[in-house]
């Protein structure tokens, strides 16, 4: 069990973990670039909010699939539910209550496109 939160405590997530996260990245799309944030994978079914579900606040853009939320009160994200498998959530491995600065900083990162993602593609 891993606890997530937000910078002012508003928001707490608890996630279910079967095994340790262990595939990170950041993504390149328009918004992600800007966050700049290193996200995890986990199951839809295995992320609960505990505490703070009025305080959060959802950002969509573009095809509108996907769902970036944050604190309305600090505004930090903390998860998002993807585009490419709604059945699953990325986390903000930034916000995970046990993650030091330093195994944060020294994480093995992929960069995941998602500024050429297969929806925004046309087909002919």
């Amino acid at each position: 069990m891993k606890k997530l939160t937000c910078h002012c405590g508003a928001i707490e997530i608890k996630i279910k973990l079967k095994e340790k996260l262990n595939d990170y990245y950041r993504c390149n799309c328009s918004i992600c670039k800007r966050k700049g944030s290193i996200t995890a994978i986990v199951n839809k079914k295995d992320l609960e909010i505990v505490k703070g579900s009025e305080k959060i606040k959802c950002y969509q853009f573009n095809t509108k699939v996907a769902k970036h939320f944050f604190c309305s009160v600090c505004g930090v994200n903390t998860h998002n539910l993807r585009r490419s498998d709604p059945n699953t959530f990325g986390v903000n491995v930034g916000c995970l209550e046990d993650m030091p600065t330093k195994e944060l900083f020294d994480l093995n990162v992929r960069v995941n496109d998602g500024k050429n993602h297969k929806m925004d593609r046309i087909e002919k």
